[in-house]
């Protein structure tokens, strides 16, 4: 169900879905969230990443998708520790 959420994510965006960072079952399906490779740079760590919530029915058929996130590959989350 996974690679074909993949599958159908990158069928409608047209980008290459590198992975399934998380994923939970809810009342109606499931709630994915899929890495996207947005943008392909050089090098490779510079390449422009998003993450989408990505939304399935029961049957595993995609019903709705959204980016909530962007970000440089080689790029951590963005939070700090210590007290700057």
């Amino acid at each position: 169900m996974l690679r074909e959420a993949r599958a159908q994510l990158a069928e409608l965006t047209g980008m290459t879905a590198e992975s399934v960072s998380s994923f939970e079952q809810t009342e109606d399906g499931w709630a994915l969230e899929v890495e996207v490779l947005e943008l392909e740079r050089v090098p490779d760590t510079m390449s422009l990443m998003a993450s989408y919530q990505v939304e399935l029915d029961s049957e595993g058929m995609l019903t709705g998708y959204r980016r909530v996130r962007r970000y440089e590959r080689g790029r951590s989350d963005g939070r700090r520790s210590g007290g700057r």
